[in-house]
C-alpha cells in the first residue's frame, strides 16, 4: 500500500511485514456530522425520495408480494459486485431446486452464493423485526449465511480472521492487522448501537465503510457490508420492508465506488463519500418507486385478464404467489390452487394464452414457467 497517498487520514498507519509494508487503522466514527453546502440538497432530496418509497409502500396490499423480488435483485447485483454472476433465470430456476455443486467449476457454486446472500437478508430482516441491535453477533450471523457451503476451504463462514488479508491490484489498500480487530469491532458495535447526533441514513454510509474498512473476515466482506448497509437503512429510516438497496448503483459505478472508500481513509474526504451514497439513495429510490408501481399495475393487468377468461376465476389467488415468485411449476400451481394435475395443466394453458406465463427454459423434468412481465419489471435492467 502507498504510504504516500495518506496526505490526511482518518486512521493511523502501521508497519507489518517486518517493516517493509503499511497497514490502516481506521479511527472511531465521528459522533457528529452535518451536511454543508451542496450535500444539504442532496441529502433533503434523499429524504423526500425515502418519504416518498415509504408511502408508495403504505399502498400495499401485502409488502412480501414485492420484496421477494426486489431482495434477489439486490443479491444478483452484489453478488455481481464482487465477481459473482448468476442471470435472474439461473437464480430463480435454482431455487425451485437447490443442489449441491459438483465441482469446482460447476455453475451451481455461483447460484449457491447469490441464493444464500438472498437467504442472508431474510434472515437479517427478521432478526430486525425481533429486536436485535445491530452488533458482532449480528454481522457475523450474515456472514455465516452468506458463506455456507460455497466454493473454498478457507472462507470461515462467520469467523474473524486471524491472518493479514490485503485489497486490491498489488494491495492498493491493507486492512489492519488482525491484532487490532477486535478492538475495532467492539467500537463498530458502540458506534452502531449508540445514537449518535447524525441523521441515521448517513450514519449508516458511515457504518458501511468503516466495516469494509476493517474487512473483518476472510472473504465476503464487501456482501456482508451491502448486507448490513441494507438493513440499517431499512430500520433507521423506518421503511415498511427493505425496499432501498444500493448495490445496483454501486455497481454501476464501481470505481467510483472503490475510490471513495479509499479516500475517506487516505484524504479525509467524508463529503465525498456521502454525497456518492446520497446520490445513490436518490437514483435507487427513485427506479424502486417507478419498479413498485409497474408491478402494482401489472397486478391489476392479471386481474383483468383473467376476469375476462371465462371457468379460469380462480387463477386470480395466483397472482400473490407470481408476483412473489414468478417462476412456477405444475406442482406449485396445483399446490396453491388445490386442484388435480389435469386440472393444473389446463389452468398452465390457460395462463399462457392469456400471455401471463410462458416456458422459462428447456428442461427435462419438471418444466419451468415464469411470469414474463413480472420477470422484466423485477429483474432486467430499465433498457432491456
Amino acid at each position: 500500500m502507498d504510504s504516500t497517498k495518506f496526505t490526511e487520514p482518518t486512521g493511523q498507519l502501521v508497519s507489518i511485514a517486518n517493516g517493509t509494508e503499511f497497514a490502516f487503522v481506521p479511527n472511531p466514527l465521528p459522533s457528529h456530522w452535518e451536511p454543508t453546502g451542496q450535500l444539504i440538497r442532496l441529502w433533503v432530496e434523499a429524504r423526500e425520495v425515502l418519504g416518498e418509497l415509504r408511502g408508495t409502500g403504505r399502498t400495499l396490499p401485502d409488502h412480501a408480494l414485492l420484496t421477494r423480488p426486489l431482495r434477489q435483485r439486490e443479491a444478483l447485483r452484489s453478488s455481481s459486485l464482487e465477481g459473482t454472476y448468476a442471470t435472474p433465470a439461473e437464480l430463480l430456476a435454482y431455487e425451485k431446486d437447490p443442489r449441491d455443486p459438483h465441482s469446482s467449476k460447476d455453475p451451481a457454486n455461483a447460484w449457491r452464493e447469490v441464493f444464500n446472500y438472498q437467504t442472508a437478508l431474510e434472515t437479517g430482516q427478521k432478526l430486525v423485526e425481533d429486536g436485535y441491535p445491530f452488533s458482532e453477533w449480528f454481522i457475523r450471523q450474515l456472514h455465516e449465511i452468506l458463506l455456507k457451503g460455497v466454493r473454498g476451504d478457507d472462507k470461515s463462514p462467520g469467523q474473524i480472521r486471524q491472518d493479514q488479508v490485503y485489497i486490491g491490484v498489488e494491495h492498493r489498500f491493507t486492512p489492519p492487522p488482525h491484532e487490532h480487530l477486535q478492538v475495532l469491532i467492539g467500537q463498530l458495535e458502540r458506534d452502531m448501537k449508540e445514537e449518535a447526533d447524525i441523521d441515521p441514513l448517513i450514519r449508516s454510509f458511515m457504518v458501511h465503510y468503516q466495516l469494509e474498512t476493517i474487512h473483518p473476515f476472510r472473504d465476503g466482506n464487501g456482501r456482508v457490508g451491502r448486507l448490513l448497509l441494507a438493513l440499517m437503512i431499512y430500520k433507521g429510516c423506518e421503511l415498511g420492508s427493505p425496499w432501498l438497496y444500493l448495490s445496483e448503483y454501486f455497481e454501476r459505478y464501481k470505481d467510483e465506488y472503490i475510490d471513495n472508500l479509499f479516500n475517506v481513509s487516505a484524504q479525509n474526504k467524508w463529503d465525498e463519500w456521502i454525497g456518492f451514497c446520497l446520490k445513490a439513495t436518490i437514483k435507487t429510490g427513485q427506479e424502486t418507486i417507478t419498479r413498485i408501481n409497474r408491478l402494482l399495475d401489472l397486478k391489476h393487468s392479471y386481474e383483468d385478464r383473467i376476469k375476462s377468461h371465462d371457468g379460469r376465476d380462480r387463477l386470480v389467488h395466483l397472482i400473490p404467489y407470481l408476483m412473489s415468485s414468478p417462476v412456477i411449476r405444475y406442482e406449485d400451481l396445483r399446490r396453491e390452487l388445490k386442484v388435480s394435475y389435469p386440472t393444473a395443466r389446463a389452468d398452465m394453458d390457460a395462463l399462457i394464452k392469456m400471455g401471463i406465463v410462458q416456458e422459462l427454459m428447456k428442461t427435462k423434468s419438471p418444466k419451468l414457467y415464469y411470469a414474463t412481465e413480472i420477470f422484466k419489471i423485477a429483474y432486467l435492467d430499465d433498457d432491456n
